[in-house]
């Protein structure tokens, strides 16, 4: 029941990434978080949905393009704290940035999102 209820907020977040246009971001982010999300990404800690949805305003503008952001992998949630991994790339296979992210989560919603970027590199054919 627990991974159910992660998996939910993660997508919600991860749909963000994903919206036709940026005016939808800020809905499904406070779907998604809690008002003191705590951010802890490339640039360092961070606090609340509108730290975060600068964060995806910054992917969803990529030089390339508008990308996609995907999970790709099973929600894990040991404890309760969650991780999952995720693709994004850019239209025409270009440039990939994959990571795992782990996740707190509080009330149902995500009150912490840790991000982990790993590989930059073009998708491999």
């Amino acid at each position: 029941m627990q991974e159910e209820t992660a998996q939910t907020a993660i997508d919600t977040f991860i749909s963000a990434f994903n919206a036709s246009d940026d005016s939808y971001v800020p809905a499904l982010l406070s779907r998604a978080l809690t008002s003191d999300v705590v951010f802890w990404g490339p640039l360092g800690r961070s606090e609340g949905i509108e730290a975060v949805e600068r964060f995806v305003l910054d992917i969803r503008r990529h030089p390339a393009g508008a990308g996609t952001m995907v999970r790709c992998s099973a929600v894990d949630m040991p404890d309760e704290w969650a991780r999952y991994q995720w693709v994004f790339t850019t239209p025409d296979g270009g440039p990939r940035l994959a990571g795992t992210d782990v996740v707190h989560l509080r009330r149902n919603l995500i009150d912490q999102v840790i991000v982990f970027a790993g590989e930059i590199g073009p998708l491999a054919a």
